[in-house]
Order: C-alpha cells, then sequence, then structure tokens
C-alpha cells in the first residue's frame, strides 16, 4: 500500500523540505526508504503513539554515522515538529484509531497552510469474504465495518482540510491455507473484534 501512495507523490508539484511521519511502525517502515529516495534533503519527523514505539522506529531508520547513506538521505527526528510542516504521510493508521476524528484534528494541526496529508486506510470491503464465510456459517460477525472513503472526507473537511481527493484501490490478496490468513489477521497488530 506504501508503495502504491508514493507513487501518487508524482503528481503533486510541491516537494516537501519537512514531513511527518506518522506511526511508520504500523504503515511499514519501507515507505521510509521511499520517501527518502523522493525527499532526500528533506527533513523528516517520525511521531510514534509512545516513546518506545519511536525509539524503535528510529533504529531501523537511522543509518550509523559512518554509513554513506547516512550522509545522502533526509535528516530525521523523532518528535512533533516545532512549527507545521508541509506534508504528514500515515499508512494504514487512520483505521486503527480509537478516535479517528480527533486524529485527523491532530494531523491537520501539524500540516501548515497549503500542505497535505497522504493517507491509507482499510476500507468497507475489507475481509467482505471472511464476513460472508462467517454469516454462511451463522456464527457472530468476524470484524467491525470500516469508515467509507466518503465519510473519512467529511471528518476531513470537518477538521478544517480543504478539498480532500479520495482514491479508492481494491486489492485483492489471497492466501495458500486458512492459517496463514489468520497469521496475517494477527500481524495487523490490532484486535478486529466488533466489541
Amino acid at each position: 500500500v506504501a508503495r502504491r501512495m508514493e507513487t501518487r507523490l508524482q503528481w503533486i508539484v510541491q516537494k516537501p523540505q519537512q514531513w511527518v511521519h506518522w506511526a511508520p511502525l504500523q504503515g511499514g517502515l519501507q515507505a521510509q526508504a521511499l520517501l527518502s529516495q523522493r525527499y532526500p534533503k528533506s527533513e523528516c519527523f517520525v511521531v510514534e503513539a509512545t516513546e518506545s514505539r519511536a525509539q524503535a522506529a528510529m533504529q531501523t531508520i537511522a543509518k550509523p554515522w559512518w554509513n554513506l547513506s547516512h550522509w545522502q538521505g533526509p535528516k530525521v527526528t523523532v518528535g512533533v515538529p516545532p512549527q507545521p510542516v508541509p506534508m504528514l504521510w500515515a499508512n494504514m493508521a487512520l483505521h486503527a484509531a480509537a478516535d479517528p476524528q480527533a486524529l485527523i484534528a491532530e494531523w491537520h494541526r501539524l500540516i501548515a497552510v497549503d500542505g497535505f496529508a497522504m493517507f491509507s486506510c482499510l476500507g468497507p470491503d475489507t475481509l467482505r469474504e471472511l464476513r460472508a464465510v462467517y454469516a454462511q456459517a451463522g456464527w457472530p460477525a468476524s470484524g467491525h465495518e470500516f469508515t467509507d472513503m466518503h465519510d473519512w472526507g467529511d471528518m476531513l473537511v470537518q477538521a478544517g482540510f480543504s478539498e480532500p481527493v479520495m482514491d479508492m484501490e481494491r486489492i485483492t490478496l489471497t492466501f495458500a491455507t486458512p492459517e496463514r490468513l489468520l497469521t496475517e489477521l494477527r500481524e495487523l497488530g490490532r484486535n478486529l473484534h466488533p466489541q
């Protein structure tokens, strides 16, 4: 998802000199490398939910001083930037937020005027086949319903964002065994139980 989202940056003329990478551990640290290549002279602020998560992210992101790539990529700092930045990147974070409207409002505070947020999240078609299997078996729902992109757009406008551009893509994953599917769901790091 991060790779697909990063390719969409080609259509954005603005080249941010500073940006926030929101929750990179959950969203995949591979995105950091892609964004570092796209914006090598920028400054990145890594924001995680806890200090320990931020340090874990930095251990993966930061290069040793003797590594040549340490001197070539963006400067990376842990924590919220001192002033709003032109871009906020949040891959696969919004659907996992307990209070998504509060999270969107926080993002809005971190983004400069004329800045933008690039985010991705799961939508209402997520796990539809699994929900159908559960319904057919007469079992309770396998997971909660995910928010529709039109509702995300409304929340963005309500938080103060102007002209949100929403894009939907259906990605179909197949698994060799039901056990592998369950492993994948566990690796999401969230309990999808409706309650």
